[in-house]
Order: C-alpha cells, then structure tokens, then sequence
C-alpha cells in the first residue's frame, strides 16, 4: 500500500542521506524550472492514469528493496503514478509526498545564530526550497520579540516565538520584496503590533500605512537593539538592520555568496544609476562595520535543479564583514567595472516578480491561497550572479 508522507519528511530522508529514488511527474518544463535536486523526471497524468513520460530508462534500476518516493506540483500525479508503480510490480516500498511541491516550497528549518550576548536570542528563518531567509532577535529578559522578513508560513515563525517564551511585539520588512509574498503586514495585523519598514521605503509609495523607522532609528527589545541602515540599491527603500552591534540583517543588499540585483526596480536608462547606488552602499556603509560583524542576508541561492550554494540548509546561513571584503569577487571590483559587471550575465529575473511586488505593495490582492502558491513557485533570483561570487579560501 502506497505510504503518504508529508515534505518535512522528504527533507529528513534527504539530510539523512536515505537511500531511495525519487521521481517528479510533473512535465518536463515545469521540472526543468524547478525541482528537488535529487529527483528523476517521469511525466504522468494524474487526469487520466496514465504514464507519459519515459520510464524505461529507470524501471530496470529499481530493486526489490529500495524505497520510490514520488512527488507532483500538488500531490494528484505523484500519487497516482505511486499506485501505478506498486500496480505494476516494479517497486514495493513507495511513498508519496502530500501536497507535492506546493509543501516542498514551504518546508523551514529554524536555526539558532550564535551570538556574544547572553542576552540576545537571533533565530534564522530558512526556506529552503525558495532560498528565503527570515529572522526573529529577541530579548531573554524582556521576553519580548521582533521579526523580520516573515513569509506567508507566520506560525513558523510565532511558534518559534512561543517555544522561547517571546513576546511578539514588533514585525519589520527589509524592503518590499520581489520573490515572495510578505506575510508581515497581515502578522501584525492579526498580533495587534507595530508593522514596520525604513522610512524610505515611502519612495515605493506602499498603499498601506507602516510604522516608519527612520535611518539610524531603533526598535529597542528591552536592552537590545535593531537599529535602521538604510542601504539602497537592491531597491530606494531597502533597509538593513543592525542587531545590538554584532549583526547585520542585510535584507537583499548583500548575501553569503553574492549581492543583490538592483535592475528589478532600477529599469532602463536608470539600470547602472542603481548599481552606482549600490556600489556606494556596499562600500561605505555595510563595509565600513567592524569585520566581525556577521552578514545575515535575506536570501540564499538555490540552483533550479535544487542544488544550494555555498551554504548547507538546516545549518547557520552568515558570513562576516572581513571575510566577505577579502573574498567577495565583486566587492573588490573598481566602481565602474562593478556597475558593467552587474549586467553581464544576470540570471533570470523571479517568477511572476511585477505582481508579487504589486502584491507586496498592497496594490494587488491575490486570489486566496491558490493563487499565492503559484505566484510564489520556483526559487528567489534576487542575486546578481548564478554562481558564487566568493573565492574559497
């Protein structure tokens, strides 16, 4: 009998490198956009029962033994063609992944940041199929939180909350975001809490109010700081926040193994006037921080053939400020060269990223949660190269 699992489960087959087979039937352009690294693409059709795709190739690999997960878009498929493969004899032990890769883009892990201060609690947010990264920073004596950058998975983050005896006071933006549906307005709506961005992030025009921090503005969790930098680029509003002096949440500014793209809202004749802007940014605000402080960015790569660069997910995603100036490619480019080299070879832009940010922006109201699913499929592109821009050492 087919066995259903949940995609949480998939994820704990996987990092404890289980030996199975595991086949996405959905189409091969919509695979080739976007999937499990580890996955075999058989196309079939859940409508009709049907094997599509080719599955000679594989059958004849399977032994009596091993273990077959499947997995669809949204779970129909992948099901079907597990009975089809139990049906036909060719594989015993087959599990099914519920929800398909719909639960895939919602899998998180949660992992501690260590920090100098006792007092301090800084959680990292990964999702790892998307490559979004968000945060909680929390006082242990005030027992108050705040997040930032939360996604549309809000009890991950308040159940994280909860378990460390925090208070949800405070819920901040890095930026109006590209790739994926913010769920920190409505978070803070349902938690009755300040919902904050940068003041600049007015130069957006958001049609909704927030409660602005200034540059240089704080939000104080009993004796620990966020404090606003504002670090435009990426796009005018983007701010990053300084954590209690020891880290910085750099939003989509700089990440472990890149920095971030700026033609998304900088378009045209204005493209390399933003790159300019982010070049200043870079050197003179985020570089000029002591070189242990640590660079907690609001994204990770993912390839879209699943693979992670330059970071392992379920471990802690940072780097610092010295190792990054001796190491980041780019950020050690003379200013022109870093602006043409900004549009040499971008990667392709998000997926659905105009309504997303309309979305983001309160301008665009989704259909429900179809529709925000299929908005936010496939991984962030919010970096300016595909590959790593970071020397190994």
């Amino acid at each position: 009998m087919v066995e259903t699992i949940t995609a949480e489960e998939l994820r704990d087959m996987i990092d404890a490198d289980e030996d199975f087979v595991l086949f996405d039937t959905r189409n091969p352009e919509d695979f080739e956009g976007w999937h499990i690294a580890e996955a075999e693409n058989v196309e079939y059709s859940g409508d009709n029962d049907e094997l599509v795709g080719d599955f000679d190739a594989y059958k004849d690999d399977i032994g009596a033994g091993d273990t077959v997960v499947t997995i669809c878009a949204t779970g129909n498929s992948a099901s079907s063609f597990a009975e089809y493969l139990e049906r036909e004899g060719f594989a015993h032990d087959v599990k099914t992944v519920e929800g398909g890769m719909e639960s895939w883009s919602m899998v998180y892990d949660v992992v501690p940041i260590s920090t100098s201060n006792d007092d301090l609690v800084l959680l990292q947010f990964q999702r790892r199929s998307k490559g979004c990264l968000g945060y909680l920073v929390g006082s242990k004596s005030a027992g108050e939180a705040a997040l930032v950058d939360v996604t549309r998975a809000t009890d991950v983050f308040v159940d994280a909350a909860t378990e460390r005896g925090l208070e949800v006071t405070h819920i901040l933006d890095t930026h109006i975001h590209a790739d994926h549906i913010s769920g920190g307005r409505r978070l803070a709506s349902k938690l009755d809490v300040p919902y904050h961005l940068g003041k600049p992030a007015e130069t957006r025009d958001p049609q909704f109010e927030f409660d602005a921090i200034e540059p240089n503005g704080t939000v104080e969790l009993g004796d620990v700081d966020i404090k606003a930098v504002h670090t435009p680029g990426h796009t005018t509003g983007m701010t990053s926040y300084l954590v209690d002096d020891e880290a910085l949440l750099t939003g989509d500014t700089l990440f472990v193994e890149s920095i971030g793209r700026t033609e998304l809202q900088f378009a045209d004749k204005d493209a390399r006037d933003g790159a300019r802007v982010q070049y200043e940014t870079l050197h003179r605000v985020i570089m000029t921080e002591p070189n242990d402080v640590k660079i907690l960015p609001g994204h990770f790569s993912v390839t879209d053939d699943g693979q992670y660069i330059d970071v392992t997910p379920g471990q802690p995603m940072f780097s610092t400020v010295g190792y990054l100036w001796e190491n980041n490619e780019i950020l050690r480019m003379a200013e022109d060269d870093f602006v043409e080299h900004m549009f040499e070879n971008l990667p392709s832009k998000p997926p659905n990223y105009e309504t997303v940010i309309a979305t983001n922006a309160g301008e665009y109201e989704p259909d429900g949660e179809d529709e925000e699913n299929e908005l936010e499929l496939g991984p962030n592109r919010c970096a300016a190269t595909s590959d790593s821009a970071v020397a190994d050492d």
